[in-house]
């Protein structure tokens, strides 16, 4: 017999299977009945649109004027060169977002992706072909590499390039396949408690843990505008439009968020005193704060979610101006009383 409960139960266990390559297993469980594929379905969908990876947006080659031309002493017409290239896969490194690189090629020779290799990009698929030229022919090309998510199509790449170049469609998924599978696993004496048991391959850009934790990162700030909800008491209207929140909380000063004395004092030490001067904050920004250790960093970041301020969550998109203004008014009217 089901047992009455006041809330669902709230899953204790986890596993992480290397599978060899880039694959990884990843379960989790025990669920409620219904609620594994509530949540394995949108995760799975994250981990296509929202995992982080590299692609060439954009050509220029010497003596090349559109996609469709060729270029003398190559093999492949300017088409089936801008195919290859689509199909490396790029890796940028020391943390860069975007990179302009310039390669050179004398015939005779086979280019593959392990030729784009330097200091500034890493070629995962290194023996994936991109094209022979002849011992007469000398293939120049500028390359522009961008990090991005999901797919952008070169119609919309086209509008910001400089001119001379080609505009390539950009993959940056670099999710191969990401599946599910919900199990039935048994606690205490119900069978109904589920287990989702999901698979997720990469092209090598990064690690199948990685993308995975995009993929949560990515969900979790998706349903942090709800934290709002919480902070509304049941018998007050909601507004449908975070416009027209009040957002009072944000002119009260941060001495009322119960913070920890050594994260108060790193924040007052920078000139911060209300509360809505952190919730206009981004967490890179907040990251930079001289002495603010992570632990602090943690703690901030804990406390800003619980009033339903999360960094980076959008919540006061289309405010910031006003709020702002707002807060240097108040903070003035506050000086001229001391």
């Amino acid at each position: 017999m089901k047992k009455v409960t006041t809330e669902a139960f709230t899953p204790t266990e986890i596993s992480v299977e290397q599978l060899g390559g880039d694959s990884a297993r990843i379960s989790a469980w025990p669920f409620e009945n219904g609620y594994a594929v509530t949540l394995a379905h949108p995760l799975r969908r994250l981990l296509y649109t929202s995992t982080v990876g590299f692609a060439p947006v954009g050509v220029k080659i010497e003596g090349v004027s559109h996609e469709f031309d060729s270029m003398r002493g190559m093999l492949e017409d300017v088409t089936i060169f801008i195919v290859n290239l689509k199909n490396l896969r790029f890796k940028l490194k020391n943390g860069s977002k975007r990179e302009v690189i310039h390669y050179e090629f004398e015939g005779p020779k086979e280019i593959s992706g392990k030729d784009l290799s330097n200091n500034l990009v890493e070629i995962v698929n290194a023996d994936a072909y991109l094209a022979t030229i002849n011992e007469d022919a000398k293939l120049c090309f500028d390359l522009i590499i961008e990090k991005g998510i999901g797919y952008v199509p070169s119609e919309n790449i086209r509008e910001y390039l400089e001119s001379g170049y080609i505009a390539l469609d950009a993959f940056f998924t670099p999710v191969k396949k990401a599946v599910y599978e919900i199990q039935n696993v048994l606690v205490e004496d119900n069978p109904d408690y589920e287990k989702i048991v999901m698979t997720v391959t990469t092209d090598g850009q990064i690690t199948p843990l990685e993308a995975f934790k995009n993929g949560v990162e990515a969900m979790y700030k998706q349903m942090s505008i709800f934290n709002n909800v919480l902070n509304v008491d049941a018998n007050s209207a909601i507004s449908t439009s975070t416009s027209k929140k009040e957002h009072s909380k944000l002119y009260e000063d941060i001495d009322g968020l119960n913070l920890s004395v050594r994260s108060l004092n790193c924040l007052k030490k920078t000139g911060l005193s209300l509360i809505g001067e952190l919730a206009l904050m981004t967490e890179s920004e907040l990251k930079e704060l001289k002495n603010l250790g992570k632990k602090s960093l943690d703690e901030i970041k804990e406390v800003m979610a619980e009033i339903g301020y999360p960094f980076d969550s959008g919540a006061l998109e289309g405010q910031k101006e006003a709020i702002r203004k707002k807060l240097a008014e108040f903070k003035k009217q506050k000086e001229s009383k001391k």
